[in-house]
């Protein structure tokens, strides 16, 4: 079992950055892919980014590529996103997740069903 709770949402204008911290509990937290999703009003929930056990390899949904870092610190069994330069389409309610299956050495999962454990997520509202 892994616990996560999500923090750092917030209101911000357009342009602004935010980080989003994720702690997690339960299950050796240096032997999972952590990843964060985002799901606003009407849409389903879709993939922002994902890290590897060592954050030695990430991946980026194409429209934060640029703007956005996922990060982890393993001492802290804590995740990071780092949002700079926030846009209006980026409000939702952001969750982290954890994936603890063992994939082939650089393949990072981008599916909601591929993730087993997920945070009550953090509400993050862009105003243009």
């Amino acid at each position: 079992q892994v616990l996560l709770v999500e923090s750092g949402g917030g209101l911000v204008q357009a342009g602004a950055s935010l980080s989003l911290s994720c702690a997690a509990s339960g299950r050796p937290f240096s032997s999972h892919i952590m990843g964060w999703f985002r799901q606003a009003p009407g849409k389903e929930r879709e993939f922002v980014a994902a890290i590897n056990w060592n954050g030695g390899n990430t991946d980026y949904t194409d429209s934060v590529s640029g703007r956005f870092t996922i990060s982890r610190d393993n001492a802290k069994n804590t995740v990071y996103l780092q949002m700079n330069s926030l846009k209006p389409e980026d409000t939702a309610v952001y969750y982290c997740a954890a994936d603890v299956t063992y994939y082939s050495p650089g393949y990072l999962p981008d599916k909601v069903s591929d993730y087993d454990y997920w945070g009550q997520g953090t509400q993050v509202t862009v105003s243009s």
